[in-house]
């Protein structure tokens, strides 16, 4: 049935691409969106057919070239180009053609009831232009609308169980069984692929067998003591959710393996490719990005349905589907990521006719997200999961990718111990007061005061997190949870990326541990930049606390990173580690502050609650965000790091960028050179 419903839809398509019903300028849009369908859909035959390397990457380059940039501006996947073509019609008619781009990664893995559904809303909106009048706006929205809200359940136990299941394997066949020395399995996952991921691939094939089974070792190992040290019992799980960049297939196929020896399947999923289903950033595998402008566009795109007899019919939806598979949801023990590093920095541009959330939609997202993770987190329970992340550079990251590549390998196998015992020194300096104040040096105006929880028995209490490399790789930072009354002041970075945007000149101030205000230097108005700091740190937050406060030490990391000119490249995986960080957003221990934890010493870290979280004690809903981002200020725009005790005197932890305390002027050497 299914697949007569499919061939069904293909031929009516067929017939469209060259059918003359519809008036212009909306049967160019047609057409040209039929043209697509008929592409994708010819991939299900393409790919089982033999073809070399470079004609792979000829039909890969067909399939995204419309993207590009320099044809984007002529694409009706672009809302601004839509808009001005089809008028009324042309935000949802954009919407919904970047819906049906899905269908090249559905004919890749034979997902054909989501390949059909696609190409019927085509042709269900194809119909209404059909009729002698044009059908109202409203009317097509309706129609996007329907299709979304009547698919939601099966689009999201789709996504649930890609996460638990390890039946679906669609991408681990493909690490386990290719033959990775042929770089033309990249092309069997239907992702646009760049030179970043046949540069990986291929120098990865460089490595012999012990070197890959390092890195993954690193990786896997890494994931365990997150266990470890957590007290958390891994040996109940059965899952690990494996999420990679393509091209480290070697690295992933042996960390499988060693996975396998600790009793974990894995799930892999791909990043999310239906409405319904993204998120703020690619969260899963995944190839090159033919135009981040494209997915920045479509961000928004929710606003065309998002209600509240939506939102109620999809918690209604993971509800059930959760509770259908509470087994294999018990079992999960988490993710554990690779991240690139060396992408072309993207700026964003805000597009004329790209959708906004209103603000009646924006409190409705916060609310849909917190039940979301509440949800979730009844199935896969916090304080039984955890998750680690590693990072390695791409070859866009310069003309010296490979030397960078070894100087990451090397990073993330620095000194565990060593660092352990310098930052253990810091700990215990901060562990003597109740206040830390920061100040950035030049232009950075940062002036911030943490106020630090009180601790009871310092004999056995500590506020600090002595970070190894566990859940967070490399090493090299200690961390805590601010009381938020008395937290406050200005934080300022002249340039830096979070999840892959650049923020210029990005300045939150604080009060009672609290974004209160907040500027940054993107846009050309003040509207315009505030918009951009609450979509992509606030989150559509009215207000969002310091859920983190942080010493980065890793200044082996920070000299490579001058020393290679790729400072504004690193991920915050790296860049936190490289100065005092601070975190927007939840606690590190979201979802696990009642489990005790513990530093390598033997004291207890009892700094895992702030006001706000505290507040689950009464209502849920009040106590998460549902985010954390990172915003380091470099060593270089740091004059100091001081705690302050309760006679108002000051010991200094960095000044002038250089670490100072006695015990850790070791992790000075590496900056020697960079002066």
């Amino acid at each position: 049935m299914l697949r007569e419903r499919f061939q069904l839809s293909r031929d009516r398509i067929e017939e469209v691409r060259t059918e003359e019903r519809i008036q212009e300028p909306y049967r160019d849009y047609f057409q040209k969106s039929a043209e697509f369908l008929k592409m994708a859909a010819e991939q299900l035959e393409i790919k089982t057919q033999e073809h070399s390397l470079e004609e792979w990457k000829k039909i890969n380059g067909r399939l995204y070239e419309e993207l590009f940039p320099e044809h984007y501006g002529q694409s009706y996947a672009n809302p601004a180009f839509a808009v001005e073509k089809l008028g009324t019609y042309g935000q949802v008619l954009s919407s919904v053609y970047a819906e049906l781009r899905g269908a090249i990664v559905y004919a890749y893995e034979e997902k054909i009831w989501d390949l059909t559904v696609c190409q019927e809303l085509f042709l269900e909106i194809y119909t209404a232009f059909c009729d002698t009048e044009l059908p109202k706006p409203e009317a097509v929205r309706q129609i996007w609308y329907w299709y979304v809200s009547d698919y939601c359940q099966e689009f999201l136990e789709e996504r649930i169980l890609e996460n638990i299941d390890p039946s679906r394997d669609f991408a681990v066949r493909v690490i386990m069984d290719s033959d990775l020395e042929d770089l033309r399995y990249l092309y069997r996952y239907g992702e646009y692929i760049t030179e970043n991921e046949l540069g990986v691939a291929r120098f990865l094939n460089t490595f012999s067998q012990e070197e890959i089974d390092k890195m993954a070792r690193t990786y896997t190992e890494g994931y365990r003591m997150a266990f470890v040290n957590t007290g958390k019992d891994l040996s109940v799980k059965k899952t690990v959710n494996i999420r990679y960049p393509l091209g480290f297939e070697r690295m992933v196929r042996s960390a499988v393996q060693q996975f396998q020896e600790m009793g974990l399947k894995p799930t892999v999923y791909r990043y999310a490719t239906h409405l319904i289903q993204l998120t703020a950033h690619r969260n899963g595998f995944s190839g090159g990005n033919a135009n981040p402008q494209f997915e920045y566009d479509h961000r928004e795109d929710a606003a065309l349905f998002l209600d509240h007899d939506f939102v109620q019919r999809k918690l209604r939806a993971m509800q059930n589907i959760y509770e259908n598979h509470r087994e294999l949801a018990a079992g999960h023990a988490g993710p554990a990521v690779i991240e690139v590093f060396g992408e072309m920095p993207f700026s964003p541009k805000n597009s004329e006719g790209a959708c906004c959330l209103s603000e009646e939609q924006r409190k409705l997202k916060v609310s849909m997200d917190n039940e979301s993770a509440q949800i979730t987190n009844r199935y896969i329970k916090g304080e039984e999961r955890s998750f680690t992340i590693i990072a390695y550079p791409v070859p866009q990251i310069g003309e010296q990718f490979q030397e960078i590549f070894k100087e990451t390998v090397k990073i993330n196998n620095l000194d565990s111990e060593q660092y352990s015992c310098i930052q253990q020194t810091i700990i215990d300096t901060l562990d003597s007061c109740e206040w830390v104040e920061v100040k950035g040096k030049g232009e950075n105006e940062t002036d911030l005061l943490i106020h630090l929880h009180t601790l009871q028995e310092p004999e056995r209490q500590t506020n600090f997190e002595n970070c190894v490399a566990d859940c967070n790789i490399p090493v090299g930072e200690v961390f805590t949870s601010p009381v938020l009354a008395g937290t406050g002041g200005v934080l300022h970075v002249s340039q830096v990326y979070l999840n892959g945007l650049l923020f210029k000149d990005l300045k939150l101030v604080f009060d009672c541990g609290q974004v209160i205000d907040y500027d940054c230097k993107n846009f050309e108005s003040e509207e315009e930049n505030r918009r951009y700091i609450e979509d992509n740190i606030l989150h559509h937050h009215r207000k969002i606390p310091m859920g983190e406060f942080a010493i980065g030490t890793n200044t082996t990391a920070y000299a490579v990173a001058k020393k290679y000119g790729i400072h504004d490249k690193l991920p915050i995986l790296i860049a936190e580690k490289m100065g005092p960080h601070f975190a927007v957003g939840d606690t590190c221990y979201t979802w696990a502050e009642d489990i005790p934890v513990y530093n390598p010493d033997g004291k207890e870290i009892i700094a895992r609650d702030n006001e706000i979280s505290a507040l689950r004690k009464e209502d849920l809903s009040m106590a998460y965000y549902n985010c954390h981002t990172d915003i380091t200020i470099p060593y270089e725009e740091l004059q100091s790091i001081r705690v302050i005790d309760e006679d108002g005197e000051m010991v200094s932890i960095i000044e002038d960028g250089r670490f100072v305390l006695p015990g850790t002027q070791e992790l000075n050497r590496p900056l020697e050179d960079i002066r």
